[in-house]
């Protein structure tokens, strides 16, 4: 496993174990216990982690996801330490690195950020960029449910298109702030929004971003 999704697994594990399985989390209905057994299952089951994307999945996924909760805490927090088994494709360092890194990131901080006494974290400069760089290649994907355009910027001024379309309501603010807002954390990210004061309500509100 490459440096950062291994590193973003590990803080996820231990923060896990530390708030226990009944803690809040900001993924709407999860508590902790429920948001490990959605990374086993992405990881372990793909006949049944489709769901997360294919409608006509999603009751196989529930089925899973029931049986994935029903596990041992502990269990489930030593599956994500030790990561996906050999034979999937989340064990090949490449995969593990495009799809982990945020994935493990965003859900670390679902974990953190959902507690009453959380504080910001601080990044290093090439974590930042790295989450910038596949931000950019997948902006698209994450803004195409905004109500409105919408432009990510970063403080250096780089900026990446979200969505095309006007009014356009543009976000500032550094990549891994950028990376919850556009995953569905608006409320949660440290950003700044510039436009039509309708438009960023709207922006706010959405439900459809992220994937």
């Amino acid at each position: 496993m490459s440096t950062h999704a291994k590193r973003e697994r590990l803080l996820l594990a231990d923060l896990l174990e530390t708030e226990g399985p009944d803690a809040p989390t900001l993924c709407e209905g999860w508590n902790t216990r429920d948001l490990a057994a959605h990374v086993v299952v992405r990881e372990r089951r793909p006949d049944a982690a489709g769901g997360i994307l294919i409608k006509q999945l999603a009751p196989r996924l529930e089925r899973v996801m029931t049986e994935f909760t029903e596990k041992p805490y502990e269990e489930l927090i030593q599956l994500i330490r030790t990561g996906p088994p050999r034979f999937s494709p989340f064990s090949l360092k490449q995969i593990d690195e495009a799809s982990n890194a945020i994935e493990f990131y965003v859900h670390t901080e679902d974990v953190r950020r959902a507690q009453p006494d959380w504080t910001p974290r601080e990044l290093d400069s090439v974590f930042q960029d790295a989450l910038w760089s596949r931000l950019e290649r997948g902006a698209r994907l994450m803004g195409r449910g905004a109500p409105t355009g919408l432009v990510l910027r970063r403080p250096n001024g780089q900026t990446a298109v979200a969505h095309r379309g006007t009014p356009v309501v543009t976000v500032t603010g550094e990549p891994s702030e950028l990376v919850m807002f556009v995953h569905g954390r608006q409320n949660a990210a440290d950003v700044e929004l510039e436009g039509d004061k309708d438009a960023i309500a709207k922006l706010h509100e959405a439900k459809q971003l992220g994937i």
